[in-house]
């Protein structure tokens, strides 16, 4: 009997621990209102809820709203309901309606620091999606000093600063990020940061500020090692400052640690060459490129139009037949290929010789497209103007005709 009663105060304390949990459970279940009890997860175990989220998942974003409204009728208190549902008006471009829902839950007053925080990021890409640029700052700001963590914000607050072509601020949010990310990522903040610093360099320049773009670019050369257009950019420097052997150097360097970009130096080099009196330097550099990777045309177009402008035409064509092989849909070839055909006024041989190279190619302005979200460019670009990430950008190639590939053999 004592050994029980020694006990008593101890169960005395489970049992109120447990009627506590209890307490607490149905009270943040329940909730009085107009003198009923209201049920708070009413409505997401509502059948609309669920067929709302199935309708969600299948990208059909019409029933999905008809079918949260719905549950969200249920429940004025859901949360959760009330933000998906507005998300969903914003990507359905009825930002005036997002942004009414967002701003109703942010009058709500038991909103924790968090929900706040949350509220606060929809609110934000509202504005955003809305074009109000300022009202967005603010609020990507204010999800920040709510949450100093929040990484949705930041990189959100990066691409609006981006957009807006302040690149310092841009620059600063990225290194914010980028102490939030795990090691995996390394290597893609340091690229990222790279191209940010090339974009000050090129403000700088523009200022013919040329130590602090020469800074700059190098800061990003060495974030990145890859970051092609700080090699461009630099060389450029060196140029306008009148050091041709410098830029030279630096574009020479870029061919080494970038082969497949090393095209974007080359009528950078080759005006260098022509300049100095040595365009045999030039020759000399794209034969090296093409021995070293056979399958480089663009060398080859590069070195035949260099040959074409000193009158050797025939040298010319039989580097565009051979860069033909490679590639035999890419437009610049073809283009380079008639011009020297008319140097040597088209000599049927050689005409013939093109007809067959070209029996089943299909012409195009060499398509880049971006890996991320499909959009597509004549031209390399560094950012994508649609999603507005960084070196995402790819050449789409066809492969070479097999008909070209026999002829060639």
């Amino acid at each position: 009997m004592n050994g029980l009663a020694a006990y008593a105060p101890l169960l005395t304390a489970l049992i109120a621990l447990l009627i506590g949990l209890t307490v607490g459970k149905a009270w943040e279940r329940y909730k009085l209102r107009d003198g009923k009890w209201i049920d708070r997860r009413r409505a997401r175990k509502s059948s609309h809820y669920i067929l709302g989220l199935s309708f969600l998942g299948g990208n059909q974003i019409d029933l999905a709203i008809e079918e949260l409204a719905r549950a969200a009728s249920l429940d004025e208190d859901a949360l959760e309901v009330h933000m998906i549902l507005g998300n969903l008006y914003r990507e359905k471009g009825q930002v005036g309606k997002a942004i009414t829902v967002h701003q109703g839950l942010l009058q709500r007053p038991n909103l924790t620091k968090l929900e706040h925080a949350y509220v606060l990021l929809c609110l934000g890409l509202d504005y955003k999606r809305g074009g109000f640029v300022d009202r967005a700052l603010e609020a990507f700001t204010e999800v920040l000093r709510l949450d100093a963590t929040n990484s949705y914000a930041l990189v959100n607050l990066q691409k609006l600063h981006e957009e807006q072509h302040q690149w310092t601020d841009a620059y600063d949010t990225r290194q914010r990020l980028s102490k939030l990310t795990d090691v995996d990522s390394v290597s893609k903040n340091q690229a990222i940061l790279a191209f940010l610093e090339n974009e000050i360099g090129l403000e700088a320049m523009r200022r013919k500020d040329y130590p602090e773009a020469i800074r700059r670019f190098e800061g990003a050369i060495e974030l990145d090692a890859r970051a092609v257009p700080a090699y461009l950019n630099l060389g450029d420097v060196r140029v306008a400052q009148g050091k041709d052997q410098e830029a030279g150097d630096i574009w020479e360097r870029l061919i080494a640690v970038a082969p497949d970009r090393a095209y974007l130096a080359f009528g950078r080099l080759e005006s260098l060459a022509v300049r100095n009196g040595a365009p045999d330097r030039f020759a000399h550099l794209c034969r090296r490129i093409i021995e070293e990777n056979p399958q480089d045309w663009r060398a080859r177009l590069s070195l035949s139009r260099h040959l074409a402008s000193s009158g050797r035409p025939h040298d010319a064509l039989d580097l565009l037949f051979s860069a033909l092989v490679q590639n035999p849909h890419a437009l610049g070839i073809h283009q380079a290929i008639w011009h020297a055909l008319g140097q040597l006024h088209y000599p049927p041989a050689l005409v013939s010789r093109y007809s067959e190279l070209t029996q089943h190619a299909v012409f195009y302005l060499d398509p880049h497209v971006c890996m991320r979200c499909r959009y597509r460019s004549t031209e390399l670009l560094w950012q994508c103007p649609h999603c507005h990430d960084w070196n995402t950008f790819v050449e789409e190639r066809i492969a070479p005709a097999q008909a070209a590939v026999e002829v060639e053999a």
